[in-house]
């Protein structure tokens, strides 16, 4: 199976007023961002707005993601639903589309407990024959992956990697303490990513490398040479960005920074508000700064 590491950006979901995916527009970004050297690319991350689309557009989203690798890195697709037979069907869809892997979401209405949350995630990664990354998001999500959980799916041999979008980074050495190899960590950009490499992580998926890929790229090559001291310089350079994110709805934050970088995106899906000018004004700032 594909070894994952490195820097995935969370690809945005460029739609027109009419919901159309403008596929041409993403199909330029994933080339211009294997371009600048990123690893791997993931459609349908919480930046691509999944909780937003429909059925279609999502198979837009990854075909087009796909199309535009063309093989050159690795795409993980991100599955998510409240059902588990719709993400099951989901995840054999887009293996068929040549996905290399699966980023399993769990949406949920009804809070579940430990034993449905985990059958949910088994049921995904017995349907397909790729890599299997498992998704926790506590700020958003219902029902949460426990460390228990956690540890039992890792043993399943294709849940192979793990993406926590806590702000725990003590959870994330709990994982790779209670794991070990059989569950490889990605941070997200709610964690600092070269604290998370350092203490084991082997990358990061997050909507932020979308708009400074180059400099993505940079921080995990330093993190890998353990040049320590180069990588905290830019973290801390980088982190603004994040901080500012952090401040306003996370999607409209990409849109509005590829927009700045010339990529005709458009808004957010409705009826999630795009930036007002002030707060764009703060992410033309930002992303001066960050270079």
């Amino acid at each position: 199976m594909a070894d994952f590491h490195g820097v995935f950006p969370y690809l945005v979901s460029p739609a027109d007023d009419e919901g159309g995916i403008r596929a041409n527009v993403l199909g330029r970004l994933c080339d211009d961002l294997i371009t600048s050297g990123v690893h791997g690319l993931t459609p349908l991350g919480s930046t691509g707005e999944f909780a937003y689309l429909n059925r279609e557009q999502r198979r837009t989203v990854v075909q087009t993601t796909i199309d535009a690798a063309g093989g050159r890195v690795p795409v993980v697709a991100g599955v998510a639903s409240t059902s588990t037979v719709d993400a099951v069907a989901q995840a054999k869809s887009y293996q068929k589309l040549g996905a290399n892997g699966i980023l399993a979401i769990l949406e949920a209405y009804f809070p579940l407990k430990d034993a449905q949350i985990e059958s949910y995630f088994r049921a995904i990664a017995d349907a397909v024959d790729i890599p299997v990354v498992i998704y926790t998001n506590p700020q958003f999500q219902r029902s949460d992956l426990t460390l228990d959980v956690v540890a039992r799916l890792a043993e399943h041999p294709r849940i192979q990697y793990i993406k926590d979008a806590s702000t725990n980074t003590g959870r994330l050495l709990s994982i790779i303490n209670r794991c070990g190899d059989k569950l490889k960590v990605f941070a997200a950009s709610a964690h600092i990513p070269s604290a998370v490499m350092l203490i084991g992580g082997v990358g990061w998926m997050a909507g932020p490398a979308c708009v400074v890929p180059k400099q993505s790229v940079e921080l995990y090559n330093l993190c890998k040479a353990h040049r320590w001291d180069e990588a905290m310089v830019l973290q801390r350079r980088m982190w603004r960005l994040n901080e500012a994110f952090a401040r306003y709805n996370l999607a409209a934050c990409i849109k509005t920074g590829l927009a700045i970088q010339g990529y005709e995106v458009g808004d957010p899906v409705a009826p999630q508000p795009a930036l007002t000018a002030d707060e764009r004004k703060v992410i033309e700032a930002v992303l001066r700064d960050v270079g």
